[in-house]
């Protein structure tokens, strides 16, 4: 198959005709919305007064939790979040109502005269404050492997310690939005800008109190993503439905950057608390870690990034000994929600800096515990599946070896032996993240191919395209199955009409799970077409196959086309429409026992990271990051890398610069570009070097390439050890923390710090 085929959106995308939500032709009658948000982060509603905003001219009628017809809740994982506040508030930026007006701009007008008063009430902004308060989300989960209190107490080497991570905003650069339009017998059609077009599809019909075949949402890509639009695309969307419902006009809410950043939820910070145990040899005996996940004023999905940390908690070694924890912490921020990698870096982050530790304590190279623990065929991971076709050693030893870590750890020996004020550090950032959704029920998903009278083909799934390629690696797999040109294949939007009851574009699994559904519908069709072929060639079914856009018989090409063959097929009354269901073979999950073979597969891979610290300003550039990756066999490699290279990016920007900050009164602080700093072309690696892996790949991978999206994201962690690495060889009084991110300003305090 082709592996080297170019984004096919890329064309429409340099030239801006590429369709987003914001770009659809509205209808004449087409009325916006705003939020109404609430200005303190929490207390009791003791009175609003809309009759100043509702008297302004053009303003249609503002929405409140009265006018909804079904039930007030949107909580995808449990029922705890409202749609509109009725008599509490519970983080600033809780929506209590929605302006509908004749334009945007009236709408904002009528915004600022609206009156609340709210009795205040106490706030948490910490997952520390919330334990402390007993303040919780859900109850506690428990991953356990063999006996981590007699295991201590064997251990020569013992060291606790705690970590803190910070959240990270998702900073797509479209921001939330949709367009609900009015149908016939009360049905609505809404285009959103969502990751999960059957969530906004099922939260809307239950706030509308209709069926689901009354909602029909449409999904034409997203202008970016990264697990911010998974859930939180939802809210918007049920809010123009109600208005919808109610007046019968469509109704358009796009929101601007700053209603944006103080409404949605961010990644989840994580204040943790670890306690690692080794022998002689180096090797980790036992693992303790307490995991306190910052979940915000309601559930979201904050329960199963939970889960997901706990299956990361031990990233890429072996330890025969684990206990870990972790709590789902209610505060009164915004809910917390997906972002890329879901629950997983948080807890890689964890063990790292346990190890970090112990290796300074020790007076060794961190590398060397790093490198002594590494996971090995068999091994047994804290959940009980069972390693497979493993590559955390293969890719540790190839990066070793093709990038020659003796001579790069010399350059950094030697070029701090010679300068005072700029010091290198160097660090190893090895991976092994988990490819499934760790919910079983949701592995799966379904295709619609229709081919039609003239050849063509149009491909319809239940993938979200949001900048991944998705599309591109769909087409790629109809094109080969049913052996014909791209220029014949059509990706077609995602839409829950189409294709119904889709799991959301998160996970990693997209390609997967929609790649295999469109090779199963097109591999249904082609063995109907293969009758028919063989009776136009005169020839046997096993002798047939498709390709070049022709019926080749017993491998050589024949007279009859595509296009020919399809024609018979109309004639002869054969189906050439198909509809495939998968769902991912083996995997389970037993949540009272916390065992269970919930992967289908992992991605491994190594990065090393040099970073330059300059140690009288506490600024510092990344000088390289060489990674070994393991991409199973790619089936696009230049689509791979570079979502390597965004979402290394991305990792670097929540370990170095991208701090999410709240006053003590629960409001963003960090609510502009001004004060949130992400990673710009000067925060970028200067060089960035991805070997591929050699390996036979996974066949449980859609043609065996593994997923791409979220695992390199884990990379950017390196950078937090290799400048914590300088600090320390500038300021030997430096005395090791782990609380991300490491901000210049953090980095400066520890090249002075003093005991």
């Amino acid at each position: 198959m082709s592996r080297t085929m170019k984004n096919i959106d890329s064309f429409t995308h340099v030239r801006g005709e590429s369709l987003f939500v914001d770009d659809l032709i509205t209808r004449q009658d087409t009325l916006h919305g705003v939020v109404f948000d609430s200005p303190k982060a929490h207390g009791k509603i003791t009175s609003v007064d809309y009759s100043k905003a509702a008297a302004l001219k053009g303003v249609v009628k503002i929405f409140t939790h009265k006018d909804i017809k079904g039930e007030n809740q949107i909580g995808g994982i449990m029922p705890d979040e409202p749609l509109w506040a009725e008599d509490e508030v519970h983080f600033w930026g809780q929506p209590i109502a929605f302006i509908v007006a004749e334009s945007e701009v009236i709408a904002k007008k009528a915004r600022k005269l609206i009156e609340i008063d709210i009795q205040d009430l106490p706030v948490i902004t910490t997952a520390i404050e919330a334990k402390a308060m007993k303040s919780f989300i859900s109850a506690p989960r428990y991953f356990k492997l063999g006996d981590t209190k007699a295991a201590f107490s064997d251990c020569e080497y013992v060291y606790e310690g705690e970590t803190f991570s910070n959240g990270q905003e998702h900073l797509y650069l479209e921001t939330q939005g949709c367009y609900a339009v009015p149908q016939e017998n009360g049905s609505i059609k809404i285009t959103s800008s969502t990751q999960g077009p059957t969530q906004v599809q099922k939260a809307t019909a239950r706030v509308l109190g209709v069926p689901m075949h009354k909602i029909e949402v449409d999904v034409i890509r997203l202008g970016g993503g990264f697990g911010g639009k998974e859930d939180q695309a939802t809210p918007w969307a049920v809010m123009t439905a109600v208005a919808v419902q109610y007046l019968n006009k469509p109704v358009k809410y796009i929101l601007n950057r700053h209603d944006d950043l103080r409404m949605t939820g961010k990644r989840h910070p994580y204040s943790s608390f670890f306690k690692i145990g080794l022998n002689k040899d180096l090797k980790i005996i036992a693992f303790e870690a307490e995991f306190l996940q910052n979940a915000g004023a309601a559930a979201d999905l904050s329960p199963a990034i939970a889960e997901r940390t706990l299956f990361h908690a031990t990233n890429s070694y072996f330890v025969p000994n684990v206990s870990t924890t972790v709590h789902s912490c209610k505060t009164n921020l915004p809910p917390n929600t997906a972002f890329r990698g879901f629950g997983g870096p948080q807890g890689m982050f964890v063990i790292e800096s346990a190890i970090a530790k112990a290796a300074d304590q020790m007076g060794i190279d961190k590398r060397k515990i790093q490198e002594a623990n590494l996971l090995a065929e068999g091994d047994e991971f804290p959940y009980g599946q069972i390693a497979s076709n493993v590559e955390a050693q293969n890719s540790w030893f190839t990066a070793k070896d093709k990038f020659g870590v003796e001579q790069l750890e010399k350059e950094v020996k030697d070029f701090n032996s010679k300068h005072e004020h700029f010091k290198k550090g160097i660090s190893f950032m090895p991976i092994t993240f988990g490819i499934s959704f760790t919910n079983t029920p949701m592995n799966h998903a379904r295709a619609l191919i229709h081919i039609y009278q003239d050849g063509s083909v149009g491909v319809s799934t239940g993938a979200v395209e949001m900048g991944q390629s998705v599309n591109t690696k769909m087409l790629q797999v109809a094109k080969l199955a049913l052996g014909i040109s791209a220029e014949k294949v059509k990706l077609e939007t995602t839409n829950t009409t189409r294709v119904a009851n889709t799991s959301p574009s998160a996970a990693s699994s997209t390609a997967d799970l929609n790649g295999k559904a469109v090779d199963m519908a097109c591999s249904a069709l082609i063995e109907r077409l293969t009758g028919v072929a063989a009776k136009m060639a005169k020839a046997e079914n096993e002798k047939i196959s498709f390709q070049e856009d022709h019926v080749f018989v017993d491998g050589k090409k024949s007279r009859i086309t595509w296009e020919a063959l399809v024609a018979q097929a109309m004639l002869e009354r054969v189906a050439l429409s198909e509809n495939a269901h998968y769902a991912t073979p083996t995997i389970h999950f037993d949540k009272t026992k916390e065992k269970g073979h919930p992967f289908a597969y992992h991605v491994y891979g190594t990065a090393i990271t040099g970073v330059t610290v300059d140690c009288v300003r506490g600024t510092y550039e990344i000088d390289y990051v060489k990674i070994v990756h393991d991409f199973g066999i790619s089936m696009n490699m230049g689509i791979d890398l570079g979502q390597v290279e965004g979402a290394l990016a991305q990792g670097i920007g929540w370990m170095t610069l991208e701090e999410i900050a709240y006053d003590t009164n629960g409001r963003l602080l960090s609510n502009a570009l001004s004060t949130y700093k992400v990673p710009d072309i000067f925060s970028a690696p200067k060089i960035i070097e991805t070997i591929p892996v050699e390996t036979e790949g996974n066949k449980m991978a859609i043609h065996k390439s593994k997923a791409v999206g979220e695992p390199p994201l884990m990379y950017g962690i390196g950078a937090y050890f290799a400048i914590q690495q300088a600090v320390k060889a500038f300021n030997k009084n430096y005395e090791l923390k782990f609380h991300a991110p490491f901000t210049p300003e953090k980095v400066l305090m520890g090249l002075y710090e003093k005991n």
